[in-house]
């Protein structure tokens, strides 16, 4: 199981430690590239076409063509994180308005720990080990929200 981490350019490096971090937690395997969809297409094929990951994760921002060029060369899921900036409607809009046949998932801007979960909910079909370990970040979620509600009653 392992989940290929690629960006645009360094600057997407925040958001994908975001994604790192949940990744790390879950004990998923993971390794991080940087390859432009336009500026390095031929190295993102590459990427792409020869990575033994299950999932893909893609970074960008502008124009945010990278998880679509992705997409073009796999058949494995990608998960699409929009990166927020100057132009972020056109981020989010590259991601989710992909054209029939070549799907890709979305999470919202700068989301690269959903992006994580979600690659986690993928390999969890197929690891019931996994899924356990979601299930028990999820259980302790609950319980912090219910532990933050009880405050509130002091107030």
């Amino acid at each position: 199981m392992s989940v290929a981490i690629i960006l645009g350019s360094k600057s997407d490096l925040p958001v994908a430690k975001m994604a790192v971090e949940v990744l790390r937690e879950l004990g998923i395997a993971y390794s991080v590239h940087i390859a432009s969809a336009h500026r390095t297409p031929h190295l993102l094929a590459e990427l792409a076409g020869k990575s033994p990951a299950e999932v893909f994760i893609g970074i960008a921002g502008l124009s945010a063509a990278l998880p679509g060029a992705i997409a073009s060369h796999t058949t494995r899921p990608v998960i699409g994180v929009p990166v927020s900036g100057k132009v972020n409607l056109d981020a989010i809009l590259s991601i989710v308005q992909m054209p029939p046949g070549i799907p890709v998932a979305a999470v919202g801007l700068d989301g690269g720990a959903n992006a994580a979960m979600l690659a986690a909910e993928i390999l969890a079909l197929r690891d019931p080990a996994l899924g356990e370990r979601l299930l028990q970040r999820r259980r302790a979620m609950h319980e912090r929200v219910v532990a933050d509600g009880k405050e509130l009653k002091d107030i």
